[in-house]
């Protein structure tokens, strides 16, 4: 794509080509909210007074996020804001509706901020050691005792690959559910860790 580009903004007297982009999954800008229907319509049918509620909190909580639309979705309502939200601003968030009247807290399962895959492969492990040979069910675990893994929760099951046919190396695919921002996997890249 960017020789194409370049070719093109290579022709004299053509104005500098204009890229715009839509996104249709979750954007670093939004709260989701697991909640029941019958909590996120009452929330809905007072949207403009609870967006001036929440923002009403985060300015006390000396938050510099503004909340700027509720809509509702399958299993909760999303909250959009202005900038990417933090744990702090979560909380406020949810502080906010537990004030709410009519709703049951029993209902609101949880507050999150949206989050994509990171696919990544631990390479270097031996395919046969003491208790046979490596299998997703016995890399799972030694990740939920590494503590580079503490906070990861798997995206899919695992893929032990062996290298070739007569290697006794193994690659491991792993996905993970991470922030936007890739925080976790930038925490475990390059990083090494002892199995067996």
């Amino acid at each position: 794509m960017g020789k194409m580009l370049k070719a093109k903004n290579s022709r004299v007297g053509n104005k500098k080509p204009k890229i715009n982009m839509t996104t249709r999954g979750l954007s670093r800008k939004e709260v989701i909210i697991s909640i029941a229907k019958s909590n996120a319509e009452l929330i809905i049918n007072l949207a403009h007074t609870h967006i001036s509620n929440i923002n009403k909190y985060l300015k006390n909580s000396k938050s510099d996020i503004v909340a700027d639309f509720i809509q509702i979705t399958n299993n909760g309502i999303i909250i959009t804001t202005n900038k990417p939200a933090n744990m702090l601003d979560l909380s406020t968030i949810e502080k906010f509706l537990k004030n709410i009247d009519n709703v049951n807290l029993d209902l609101i399962e949880g507050l999150c901020l949206s989050k994509s895959k990171s696919y990544m492969k631990i390479i270097g492990l031996p395919y046969k050691i003491k208790q046979g040979v490596i299998t997703p069910d016995y890399i799972e675990g030694i990740l939920k005792e590494t503590y580079l893994f503490k906070d990861v929760v798997l995206a899919s099951k695992l893929h032990v690959i062996k290298v070739s046919s007569k290697s006794d190396i193994v690659v491991v695919w792993v996905d993970i559910w991470d922030s936007q921002s890739s925080s976790l996997a930038k925490n475990i890249i390059n990083h090494h860790f002892n199995v067996g």
